[in-house]
């Protein structure tokens, strides 16, 4: 399955986690040291939707959550429930 947001494209990104030791200087030690770097993955919070399209119809997709909260997608209600987007 690919983690990949079919509406804004966010995807899969790569970075590094630092393994620390030591005391912050702020906190009174000598400072922290990084002693190892490890990479890994950074993945999106991506969801099955069934989602409304421009001309009525009903498509599963696969959209990440950020888009689901900002209202990129309407999500489509099930059997027996109508949308609100419809006015009777």
């Amino acid at each position: 399955m690919s983690k990949v947001c079919e509406i804004c494209g966010k995807q899969v990104s790569f970075g590094k986690k630092y393994a620390r030791r030591g005391m912050a200087k702020a906190l009174g030690g000598s400072g922290q040291k990084i002693s190892g770097k490890t990479s890994r993955t950074f993945t999106p919070n991506i969801q099955k939707v069934r989602a409304l399209t421009k001309n009525g119809g009903v498509k599963r997709m696969r959209v990440c959550t950020e888009c689901i909260k900002k209202g990129r997608v309407t999500k489509a209600l099930g059997a027996g429930k109508r949308n609100l987007t419809s006015s009777p």
